[in-house]
């Protein structure tokens, strides 16, 4: 969870007055989530896994499987964590909500997923802005459970680190954005999910495959850290990835040389088309044209 997602309010998370630690951790304190918070997670879970047995990509579905997370109720991170660190050498730490980008980045730089322990009140349980447990745990987890996966986050960790000094953060965030959280990727039977904010919407996993409004483009690392991106409702354009093979091959460079063409480069408004795009569907963008 990165501090560039929208501020959490107190009302909804219970964790906003816990103690953190140094790197902004705090104690899950897993034995005091009602059971409703349980059942709302079950909820969640069962809606998401039955819709997205035929929308995400096979490496999600893969990865799901082997972690703990429909034992009934809200994931104990310790648990899962000693279930992953296993399988890939990743861990899950609980944070109250977002944590300083260079927290964030040092997080994922030594393999350790920060998660918000909090989970979306009932009235917002078809929507919420800001991510919460559900998000971060089924949405971003399983694929940490993939090594291939797993490297490129670790990577993007330690390039975060870098972009920071070149002040460039907002181009890598917008790498971040448009793979890690609305990620589509190629299949034998056509496109599938592998992005986390599109892995925990209901509505935006029918759309980002389905509806004829948002364009479809091959991802092209250039073009992807020059784009812009809404926060506020489904996306524009969504990027679809060869292979997380090929993802990592692209991102595992030193970016200097890339920073040094996009300072002088024109930022690309998120339903734009340019000349060099493969385009694999291009969108009526009727959906955006109705929007208020």
């Amino acid at each position: 969870m990165t501090a560039q997602s929208k501020q959490t309010t107190a009302q909804k998370n219970r964790y906003a007055d816990a103690v953190r630690n140094a790197d902004y951790t705090i104690d899950q304190m897993w034995h005091s989530y009602s059971a409703k918070e349980h059942d709302r997670w079950d909820r969640l879970r069962a809606r998401a896994e039955t819709q997205l047995r035929h929308q995400a990509c096979a490496e999600f579905l893969d990865a799901m499987a082997l972690l703990p997370l429909s034992e009934g109720g809200i994931p104990n991170m310790e648990r899962l964590s000693d279930v992953l660190e296993k399988i890939t050498g990743w861990r899950v730490v609980p944070v109250t909500d977002l944590v300083p980008d260079d927290i964030f980045f040092d997080h994922l730089a030594n393999k350790r997923f920060p998660a918000g322990a909090f989970i979306r009140p009932e009235e917002e349980f078809e929507y919420l802005q800001e991510p919460d447990v559900f998000h971060d745990i089924f949405g971003h987890v399983p694929l940490l459970a993939n090594p291939v996966y797993a490297d490129f986050i670790q990577a993007y960790g330690k390039g975060g680190q870098r972009a920071m000094a070149r002040g460039m953060l907002p181009n890598l965030a917008r790498l971040y954005w448009y793979t890690v959280e609305f990620g589509l990727i190629k299949s034998s039977e056509g496109l599938r999910i592998f992005g986390a904010g599109i892995m925990s919407s209901p509505a935006e996993s029918n759309f980002s495959l389905e509806s004829a409004s948002p364009h479809r483009v091959a991802f092209d690392l250039e073009r992807v850290m020059r784009t812009e991106y809404i926060i506020d409702d489904f996306q524009q354009t969504y990027f679809v990835i060869d292979s997380f093979e090929k993802l990592l091959e692209v991102c595992y460079q030193d970016f200097a040389a890339l920073y040094d063409t996009l300072e002088d480069a024109p930022v690309i408004a998120p339903d734009s088309l340019i000349d060099s795009d493969v385009v694999l569907s291009k969108g009526s963008l009727d959906y955006f044209a109705k929007r208020p």
